[in-house]
């Protein structure tokens, strides 16, 4: 039997277990090939993301070992999130025990977190084209596709998918 997740708000003294999780998770996925690149050094910068945008860390026996970004529309982190919708962001697990629970328990909690806000009908998110085992997460947990929501990296030609769930009845 996997050990408790607790999600929780991030605090200062997580940090720098965000900015690592955050490094080794994108790496060992194959998204970025080194820590230096500007997207991957923005992304560690946990203590400027989190003066604008809400972080939360999934914590298993004392330690924090994954953590997503939430925003909603009109917010700093918010990419695609429309007036009614929750966005989450950078959802990571550590690479050391990806497929134990973190991520689900995760999406769980912030698809809770969405029904009970006020004016938020759905969560979204942006993944991309290749995670595969993201993918398969948002299915699990009852996201589907937006492609016409679909967008690209400025400056590039990496596209981004959208999934999206309703949490409340139309």
């Amino acid at each position: 039997m996997q050990p408790q997740i607790t999600i929780r708000p991030a605090v200062e003294a997580d940090f720098d277990a965000i900015a690592r999780i955050t490094r080794d998770s994108y790496l060992a996925a194959g998204y970025f090939d080194s820590p230096d690149h500007p997207y991957m050094r923005q992304v560690q910068e946990v203590a400027e993301r989190a003066a604008k945008a809400t972080i939360w860390v999934a914590e298993r026996e004392g330690h924090v070992v994954g953590s997503v970004t939430l925003a909603v529309a009109g917010e700093p982190y918010a990419d695609i999130a429309l007036a009614d919708e929750l966005e989450f962001r950078m959802l990571v697990v550590d690479p050391a025990i990806q497929r134990s629970g973190a991520g689900k328990a995760m999406v769980e909690a912030i698809i809770d977190h969405a029904r009970s806000l006020p004016g938020i009908k759905a969560v979204a998110l942006t993944t991309g084209k290749t995670w595969e085992s993201a993918h398969g997460l948002y299915r699990k947990t009852g996201f589907t596709r937006v492609p016409e929501r679909d967008w690209l990296v400025p400056g590039t030609d990496i596209k981004l998918l959208v999934y999206r769930l309703d949490v409340q009845p139309p």
